[in-house]
């Protein structure tokens, strides 16, 4: 009897087993999918990389030897090249534009002349595969109908975030990653700035692996307790790719985020930022959208990761940091003290150098604000990284995202040539612009439109010549698409759309190689916002790449800013 009764439970241990291994054997055959032969060992190292960037035609920069690819143009050029399947994520699909959008911003069709272009790829025999954390988008159904596979990531319910990532990946061969997403406004009034690889089936390999993830994730409401091994990374910080990029030595690998979406041997998205960091040896330049070193959702506490890496650069290696943010309505206050913070650090301290600056749009005749700075890239004298989030605690820690990291080694021959040294010259460009204003201490910028447009009134008051007249716009009376208020968590599904929602009126880009106007000066218009004239002031002390209030800056702690106490 007690013979029988084990053999009974041997059989039902082995039968566990097996089920056990069928599900493993299960799990890899849904998580990944035919790798179209190519593989770590045939995949292509010697690669070619363009910058592409959406200028907003309101934008004019005079060195024009730093302009590059349109990003429309290169996307364009990826559908060309497809022959088999592209594969997008995006955390926005907008491409159509309303007739009262194409009204201020006739350009806005691009986004049209994309969508178009994406449903042309089944003529081709090519295959179209979307992954998105939308629910709602009009783009999403008209591709559906046309046959389009569309996968939806619930990203609240797996991460308590939403879906940031924005690449292509193309045949497996080639890809992008930028900080644009499939929205007409990219195409449009965003200033955007993203990386297209050709030819270089390693990194697409690995980035389509990311894709599969998301892609595997359809209907789930749980993260899976192990991963399939087709998801595993093929390089990291640790073990980078070796390859040829515009035939130059380069070391790369991509990174994503959170950290319940990483698979064994990815690196995240904080570790990459860490690591480019800490290697930096002469120069950190930081372009991103906000900056705020804050986490939390109920009960906010300092977030320490990305910061206290910034502070060790400059106390302990003298490395020149120099931060570019973008000026816009979710601006949160709170930013400029701790930038603040940072520059206090430099007080009274030999070779230490912290400089910010914040790129600010401009109010249209509609009363839209445009040239919203949408960048998120940094680069340093080794190396770049391009990513789709916000340098946010919440941002890391809960939304899904991916980064590009090139490194290119020292003693490089003809440095000029390398992407490197390109992001290094757009970062400048920028930079010395006419478009950015050093952050002064204790004073914190303008950045909402309804602050813009009540100085503009109060400024064109007190012209000798009698005030300019405020022409009402036709649709003056509309709702605002613009809300003056932010929130540092803000992590529902929809939270991307919401805030994109609010740049509705932005007018759109026709790339002209930096020949475009600055501003509209038509007769009976206001020519100027005070923003301009506090530019015009400080411009000629530009040519100085140390901005002189920033050597009496203090720390931020308690202080009162210009508009109230925070």
């Amino acid at each position: 009897m007690k013979s029988q009764q084990k053999c009974i439970v041997i059989f039902a241990l082995v039968c566990c087993f097996a089920v056990l291994v069928a599900l493993i054997f299960s799990a890899v055959d849904v998580w990944g999918d035919d790798l179209d032969g190519i593989t770590e060992e045939n995949c292509s190292k010697n690669c070619s990389v363009v910058l592409v960037e959406n200028i907003p035609d309101d934008i004019s920069f005079l060195d024009n030897g730093t302009s590059h690819l349109p990003l429309s143009a290169g996307l364009y050029n990826l559908l060309d090249r497809a022959t088999r399947v592209v594969e997008i994520v995006s955390p926005l699909w907008l491409l159509n534009s309303s007739d009262y959008e194409l009204s201020f911003q006739p350009a806005a069709r691009q986004g049209k002349a994309l969508l178009s272009k994406l449903l042309g790829l089944k003529a081709k025999g090519v295959q179209l595969k979307i992954s998105s954390g939308m629910i709602n988008s009009t783009e999403l159904e008209t591709l559906i109908r046309h046959k389009v596979e569309v996968h939806y990531v619930n990203t609240t319910a797996l991460a308590k975030g939403d879906l940031h990532s924005s690449f292509w990946v193309v045949d497996r061969t080639h890809f992008y990653i930028g900080s644009a997403s499939m929205d007409w406004r990219s195409l449009a009034t965003r200033k955007e700035l993203g990386v297209l690889v050709y030819n270089c089936s390693c990194l697409a390999l690995d980035l389509h692996k990311v894709f599969s993830l998301y892609w595997g994730l359809q209907y789930k409401e749980f993260i899976p307790s192990f991963w399939s091994k087709r998801l595993f990374a093929l390089f990291n910080k640790d073990r980078p790719l070796e390859l040829t990029i515009n035939n130059t030595k380069a070391e790369a690998y991509v990174s994503s985020s959170p950290d319940v979406f990483i698979p064994k041997d990815r690196s995240s998205d904080l570790e990459a930022i860490s690591r480019v960091i800490q290697e930096a040896r002469h120069f950190i330049y930081i372009s991103i959208i906000d900056y705020l070193p804050l986490f939390g959702r109920d009960t906010q506490r300092y977030w320490s990761r990305i910061d206290g890496y910034i502070r060790e650069a400059l106390i302990l290696r003298k490395v020149r940091v120099r931060l570019l943010i973008s000026c816009w309505e979710e601006t949160h206050p709170l930013t400029f003290n701790f930038i603040w913070s940072l520059r206090s650090l430099c007080m009274e301290q030999a070779n230490c150098s912290l400089e910010a600056k914040f790129f600010n749009p401009r109010v249209q005749r509609d009363g839209s604000l445009r040239g919203i700075h949408h960048n998120r890239f940094m680069v340093t004298d080794r190396s770049i990284y391009v990513g789709n989030l916000d340098w946010v605690g919440n941002e890391f820690a809960f939304n899904a995202g991916v980064g590009l990291v090139i490194s290119q080694p020292e003693g490089v021959e003809e440095r000029n040539s390398t992407v490197v040294e390109q992001l290094r010259a757009v970062f400048e460009r920028d930079w010395f612009s006419g478009y950015t204003h050093a952050v002064q201490t204790n004073k914190i910028p303008v950045c909402n439109k309804r602050q813009i447009n009540t100085l503009v009134a109060v400024k064109a008051s007190h012209l000798d010549n009698g005030p300019v007249p405020m022409t009402k716009g036709e649709n003056e009376n509309r709702p605002a698409p613009m809300r003056n208020h932010h929130t540092v968590d803000g992590v529902t599904v929809d939270k991307a759309r919401r805030r994109d929602d609010r740049l509705r009126k932005m007018s759109h880009q026709s790339i002209n190689n930096g020949q475009a106007p600055i501003m509209d000066q038509e007769s009976g218009q206001i020519k100027k916002n005070i923003l301009d004239e506090r530019h015009k002031q400080s411009r000629d002390n530009q040519d100085n790449p140390i901005d002189p209030t920033s050597q009496s800056a203090e720390s931020s702690g308690s202080k009162e800013m210009s508009n109230g106490s925070v």
